[in-house]
């Protein structure tokens, strides 16, 4: 009679809450898995011999080496952005905030009136070399106020802030080169630069950049070197939902042949070939980098279309010498400036600009995926400015 009474009862308009599964259960039956925010598209190389990379410098047919490939599912819609996101203008005042208040509160001074005299250059030419401007840099710019302020007959100290921002807009100038990708496909960007500058993370941003752009985008894992660089680029492409090629160990070189390849199958727009860090002064390892360069060639005879070197913006001065040094072993095409948020050195841009005029691609003033854009020379002098 229990029994019977039991099943004609009607279950309750609340149901208990189910008890929180154990791992148990879940290895016995598990439950169907929320679709992944943005499904990767992972191509992992087996690992090639040791002298895989050497042959790949020696014949056209090197680092074609027995890949596996996971295709990608269908990405899931990409979250909404945040309602009232600061805009890039925003986001790049609010990045070069700890430059300008160190160039700002010393010139605040300055042009705060009073006569334009002698006294005041020397206070200026003060100010701009605590910026670090740099000797030639900061010597170009008061000569160049000096004239503006003749041509234009300016008495008041007041009147000379517009005539500093012109002079310094106008050094910097030349350095606003946009990245034209449209003219090769694959596109290759092989990206270089001392340990910890961020080139990882830049190629990360770069992805998203170009895809935002409607490029389809291929990332090489050429960083065989540092512990979990393979590893963070995978993570970026997941982000990204972009295709990396990689292996475990083995030569960076191979890896970037591999990449071009595959790329040149699947008609993708642009290969972005991260690169192990290394200083100037480690001219083994420069010499190796050169080496990753003349494979890439073999892959593709008019590759790599642009060689950029990432700066730690943090680096000051010492910048221009990884420029010059980076220049003269590759060929810089480009640079991208990273972490200009988290430094009051930005002016040496003002010094790149005078001393080794290689092209600003790219600045980054943020941890955001997005944090990273084009530079412009005007938008980052009134940033700077006001």
């Amino acid at each position: 009679m229990f029994s019977f009474f039991k099943k004609k009862t009607p279950p309750p308009a609340q149901p208990e809450k189910q008890p929180e599964p154990s791992p148990e259960t879940d290895a016995a039956a598990p439950a169907p898995m929320p679709a992944p925010e943005a499904a990767p598209t992972v191509t992992v190389p087996t690992a090639p011999s040791p002298s895989a990379a050497d042959e790949a410098d020696k014949t056209s047919g090197a680092g074609q080496l027995k890949t596996s490939a996971v295709e990608p599912s269908s990405p899931a819609p990409a979250a909404p952005e945040p309602a009232r996101r600061p805009s890039w203008t925003e986001r790049l005042k609010a990045g070069l905030s700890k430059t300008r208040d160190k160039l700002g509160k010393s010139l605040a001074g300055l042009f705060g009136g009073g006569k334009i005299d002698e006294d005041l250059y020397e206070e200026l030419e003060t100010v701009l070399l605590t910026a670090d401007m740099g000797v030639d840099a900061t010597t170009h710019l008061l000569k160049d106020v000096r004239e503006r302020v003749s041509l234009r007959g300016l008495k008041d100290a007041s009147e000379l802030k517009g005539a500093l921002k012109d002079a310094l807009a106008d050094l910097i100038e030349p350095l606003e080169k946009p990245l034209q990708v449209e003219a090769k496909k694959p596109f290759v960007i092989m990206l270089a630069g001392v340990n910890g500058a961020g080139k990882t993370t830049s190629i990360g941003k770069l992805a998203k950049y170009y895809q935002s752009q409607g490029k389809s985008v291929l990332l090489a894992a050429g960083d065989t070197f540092r512990a979990a660089a393979r590893e963070q680029l995978m993570a970026w492409g997941e982000r990204n939902n972009v295709t990396v090629i990689a292996q475990q160990g083995g030569d960076a070189a191979a890896v970037c042949f591999d990449a071009i390849k595959a790329a040149e199958a699947r008609g993708i727009d642009i290969v972005l070939a991260d690169t192990a860090g290394r200083l100037p002064t480690q001219l083994h390892l420069m010499e190796e980098i050169r080496k990753v360069k003349r494979v890439i060639q073999k892959a593709r005879p008019d590759a790599p279309h642009e060689v950029v070197l990432v700066l730690d913006a943090n680096i000051g001065q010492n910048a221009l010498n990884q420029v010059k040094a980076f220049d003269e072993a590759l060929g810089l095409t480009g640079l991208i400036l990273t972490k200009l948020d988290g430094t009051a050195k930005g002016g040496v841009i003002a010094a790149i600009a005078k001393q080794h005029p290689v092209p600003l691609r790219f600045i980054g003033v943020g941890e955001s995926i997005d944090d990273l854009r084009p530079f412009s020379a005007r938008d980052y002098v009134d940033a700077l400015f006001d």
